[in-house]
């Protein structure tokens, strides 16, 4: 049986993935572990689980240095890697939002500034709605950007909202909701097929029981 590496996005989001393969009964006992490695083996399953930073799970898992990874469909559609995303694992819920103050609500936004750590998403979206704006990419907190002057509004993922209305800031349009994706290297599609294919089953019939839950 073949090892399979696997990047987990660094935080909340790797408890859950973690939690979702124990369920899947793929991997055993190595949740109290991933908080303090950064890299964690399940020997008797033949895993080995990474950590690093969620915008570097597609790196990882493009050039192969990971079989699998899970990581954010937010950061699938700003970086356009070059791997198989194969399934919605149903958590990590959040949503891809055009935010600003409300008097930029309604307004057509035509050689304005938009600040946001997802260039490529905001470029594509006010393109296809036929805006034209300046992108101004940031790495920090975006919300600080339309208070300060710097742009007009951002695009930016938000989860709860909190922090938009502690800054004064409202949600002007949804882009897209995102959730936790499973990707997977092609090579290793190819090369450890089999193996593959059943970790993702397993992961699915696990999926299809949250669904059911939910619905419920």
């Amino acid at each position: 049986m073949e090892n399979i590496s696997i990047a987990l996005p660094k935080g909340r989001m790797a408890d859950s993935a973690i939690t979702l393969f124990e369920k899947a009964g793929i991997a055993e006992n190595i949740l109290k572990d991933i908080s303090r490695k950064l890299v964690v083996n399940d020997y008797k399953n033949l895993m080995k689980f990474m950590l690093v930073k969620p915008i570097d799970v597609p790196t990882y898992v493009e050039h192969g240095a990971a079989d699998l990874g899970i990581c954010g469909k937010d950061i699938l559609l700003e970086q356009k890697k070059d791997c198989y995303e194969i399934l919605d694992l149903k958590f990590g819920f959040c949503k891809m939002v055009v935010a600003g103050p409300k008097e930029a609500n309604g307004s057509f936004l035509t050689n304005k500034r938009v600040a946001t750590k997802f260039p490529n998403i905001a470029e594509e979206f006010f393109r296809q709605k036929g805006e034209n704006v300046e992108i101004i990419k940031l790495n920090g907190s975006v919300e600080l950007a339309p208070i300060v002057g710097l742009s007009e509004v951002i695009v930016d993922i938000v989860e709860t909202g909190n922090t938009l209305r502690e800054n004064g800031l409202i949600v002007i349009e949804e882009i897209f909701p995102s959730s936790a994706r499973l990707i997977v290297n092609k090579a290793s599609l190819k090369t450890k097929s089999q193996r593959i294919k059943e970790i993702i089953i397993k992961l699915k019939e696990v999926v299809e029981t949250f669904k059911e839950v939910k619905n419920d």
